[in-house]
């Protein structure tokens, strides 16, 4: 995650409460998933960011998990392509791997 999407969700966190902020992700490979699902939710691992040392716990999706929530014509507009090209569970399961551990919400 970019430094500048780093200090937007500190930002946003500060203004609205942690408890009030959930983190979509669209990351198109697990690994980068799981490496921003972690930074929102338990501080930059990498320690070059706005979120360094910042254990926010936000609750955090990849929009792949959130398909049934979202309006299906709009889904398959924005998502359907990358759907079927990506390795949806592996991403899936990454992202709730570190919901389920450092999620606070």
């Amino acid at each position: 995650m970019d430094l500048e999407n780093q200090k937007r969700v500190l930002e946003l966190s500060e203004k609205f409460g942690k408890e009030n902020v959930v983190v979509v992700l669209g990351a198109s490979e697990a690994e980068t998933a799981g490496l921003a699902a972690e930074t929102v939710a338990a501080g930059d691992p990498t320690y070059a960011g706005p979120l360094a040392g910042v254990s926010l716990g936000l609750a955090v999706y990849h929009i792949f998990e959130l398909k049934e929530e979202v309006d299906a014509d709009v889904y398959d507009e924005q998502c359907g392509m990358m759907e079927m090209v990506l390795d949806v569970d592996a991403i899936g399961a990454e992202v709730k791997t570190i919901r389920d551990q450092y999620s606070k919400f």
